[in-house]
């Protein structure tokens, strides 16, 4: 038998085994056709990310070979090929749903065409729309006289064509296209006779075009395919205190364009002699994840499909302004009597843009201090915070230039709120700062006031409208302390992360958050082991970290009732005779993306509640700057507790993660109510009462 206390389920598979979960959601036919072909799209979005960085990850361990120092895998060269077999099957599975998605289409009078189904009418559409709007966003590239190797940007689809002549075997070319999705719409509606919806792929009107493109130089034989690579994403930023950050990130987002590639997907019915050429040009081999595909590719796109030509998608629930923030009313007056916290994306975003907008007006307001790690694309927190410097605050913004995938953005921010005076303070070079807090200071009757917030997740007003998180509002002294001693430390460049252990209430990362819930664990132990049945509840996006897992283990063996709800990675195993009845976990994959973290120890029957920015992973718990933060105010400890019964009741989005990964979903048990946990929530959120 497999000695648990020794051993994990590897990340990576555990990970692949999520975004099945997500594939899951597109093969379920009780979704709306909509919402499968979304699903689609995020686990092709996923599948890329996983390849830019953890295969990237495990390829480059693979070349370190015994040189590797750092915290590596055992055995990435297993663990790679154990990934190109999954991905291959995933891929497989993938196909035979969106086949099944594009049949139940055309039942609804929706049909995806290629170049070769057109009717007269739509050849005349699409060579118009070609002339119009796409020749000149495409320009050809003649690879074999390219003296070098072209560069396929990542992200990026091209078409990949064979140039030849009916009359002469000699005239053969091959060239490469890129389809310009970042400046058009990849789904274009053709014109269609009534009671029909016809769409056209971009890449199929320029296959389409071809001959316009390609003739004048002597061709009149065309084919393309479709191909796509992956490159390695990870910037290596030196670690030294001098490091010029900035110098060193745009360094990286240029070696970015040209890493190596992680994955090269293509048509599967590509010509051979254009795949050999492309493979040995390209400098690819089979261990760069060569994986054929059916005809479509960059599935990421259908994550935008067009919801108009639907008639029958139904509202999705409306965030809804928390009852004690409704305006008109000054937040800060409501947080002087009372915490609140607001739970994403059932609540409305808008009450953090009415708190940062007062404190932006208040003229007794002296500072604003907060960090940004991922921003909305035209960010209402930024607004507030340039006219709040426009109103005489000093404000300080900590920006996060390393928020992977959004650095370029983050380094606009950067310029435009130093150009409007904001003080942007880039955190540490070592590691990255993922806490969302925020403080508030204010004068008034010659008293200081502070008010502040710690969040499970970013302070972007989009991704609030999907992503499952909880942000508490407060004026707790403690707390407030802390999260200024924090402040402090991002503050001063030659601060050692040992000032950090000066925070007493909060569970900081990188000093003592895992010795926190180290510690928590253990009190459940001894609880458990004196007759007092302990119980703990973790959610998380991603459990990793050995040592908590380990910990869990023991607490499981001694008695104490573990739940777990885990939306992503679980490298736990959650069945073994000596704890079997002791620890379960859920994972739940539903319309909104679970992001919160939330810890719930019974501390015999005095429950202490923590929310988080942290997941149990060594980067989190290690090297980067993260905030737990207890939940002192009894209304919300029970809000709370109250959400996680819900979530752990889910028996309709709800998968059981087990030793085998086998995503099997919760069964409902008879006369047992059924519940989808994020419908639940947010009923019982929009119905809470709360005493003023």
């Amino acid at each position: 038998m497999i000695n648990y206390t020794k051993h994990t389920i590897v990340r990576d598979l555990s990970w692949l085994a999520f975004n099945a979960r997500v594939l899951q959601e597109a093969n379920d036919s009780s979704n709306h056709i909509h919402d499968r072909l979304r699903f689609l799209g995020i686990f092709s979005n996923n599948l890329d990310e996983f390849f830019r960085v953890r295969v990237a990850a495990l390829s480059r361990m693979v070349l370190l070979g015994k040189e590797a120092k750092m915290h590596l895998e055992a055995n990435p060269d297993k663990i790679l090929k154990k990934i190109q077999q999954t991905v291959i099957a995933q891929q497989t599975e993938f196909d035979r749903i969106f086949s099944d998605i594009i049949a139940e289409l055309q039942r609804k009078g929706v049909h995806i065409k290629n170049e070769k189904q057109l009717t007269k009418t739509q050849k005349d559409f699409v060579k118009k729309y070609f002339e119009e709007k796409v020749r000149t966003q495409v320009i050809p590239l003649m690879i074999e006289t390219i003296p070098h190797t072209p560069l396929l940007r990542d992200k990026s689809i091209y078409l990949a064509c064979v140039l030849g002549n009916t009359q002469s075997s000699m005239l053969q070319r091959y060239a490469l296209i890129e389809i310009p999705t970042k400046v058009l719409p990849r789904f274009v509606i053709l014109p269609s006779v009534k009671g029909v919806t016809d769409i056209i792929l971009l890449e199929d009107i320029i296959r389409y075009n071809l001959p316009g493109l390609f003739a004048p130089f002597g061709f009149n034989r065309f084919m393309g395919y479709i191909i796509k690579v992956t490159r390695d994403a990870e910037l290596d930023i030196d670690n030294d205190v001098s490091t010029n950050l900035i110098s060193e990130l745009e360094k990286g987002l240029k070696n970015r364009k040209k890493g190596r590639a992680t994955r090269f997907v293509y048509d599967r019915l590509i010509d051979p002699p254009l795949l050999t050429y492309l493979t040995k040009r390209l400098g690819l081999v089979k261990k760069d994840n060569m994986i054929p595909g059916g005809r479509t590719h960059n599935f990421k796109d259908f994550i935008n499909f067009p919801a108009s030509i639907f008639s029958d998608i139904k509202p999705r629930q409306q965030p809804f302004v928390h009852q004690l923030l409704r305006q008109p009313l000054r937040i800060m007056e409501v947080l002087e009597k009372r915490d609140v916290m607001l739970h994403f994306p059932y609540h409305s975003f808008d009450s953090i843009i009415d708190l940062m907008r007062e404190a932006a007006i208040d003229p007794n307001v002296q500072s604003i201090r907060i960090t940004c790690y991922r921003l909305a694309k035209n960010s209402k927190v930024v607004n507030a915070l340039i006219n709040a410097v426009r109103n005489g605050k000093e404000v300080t913004a900590m920006l996060e230039l390393r928020a992977r995938f959004d650095e370029e953005a983050n380094m606009r921010w950067k310029a435009q709120l130093e150009e409007e005076g904001v003080k942007v303070i880039l955190g540490k070079p070592d590691m990255k700062v993922h806490a969302k807090i925020c403080v508030i200071k204010k004068r008034e009757f010659n008293r200081t006031k502070q008010y502040g917030f710690v969040s499970t997740g970013n302070l972007n007003e989009n991704t609030a409208t999907y992503y499952g998180d909880h942000c508490l509002l407060t004026t707790n002294r403690n707390i407030i302390a802390d999260i200024n001693k924090v402040f402090d430390y991002l503050e001063n460049p030659l601060a050692k992360t040992t000032a950090l252990l000066n925070c007493k209430t909060l569970p900081i990362a990188p000093t003592n958050m895992r010795d926190a819930f180290l510690a928590l664990i253990d009190k459940e132990i001894k609880l458990t082991k004196k007759s007092k049945k302990g119980s703990i509840i973790v959610k998380l996006n991603s459990l990793v970290d050995k040592v908590l897992i380990e910990k869990l283990y023991a607490a499981a063996k001694a008695g104490v009732d573990i739940k777990l709800i885990i939306r992503g990675i679980c490298c736990a195993y959650t069945e073994q005779k000596l704890f079997k009845s002791h620890m379960t976990a859920l994972s739940i994959i539903d319309d909104y993306l679970e992001h919160a973290r939330v810890f719930i120890f019974d501390n015999g029957g005095k429950p202490q509640v923590f929310i988080s920015s942290a997941d149990w992973m060594v980067r989190n718990l290690d090297h980067r700057v993260e905030v737990s933060c207890p939940i002192y105010d009894a209304e919300i400890q029970q809000e709370l507790m109250e959400i996680m019964k819900i979530q752990l009741a889910e028996n309709v989005k709800g998968r059981k993660l087990d030793n085998e990964q086998n995503n099997l979903y919760v069964q409902k048990a008879a006369g047992v109510p059924v519940i989808r946990s994020q419908v639940a929530i947010y009923k019982y959120l929009r119905n809470k009462k709360y005493v003023d």
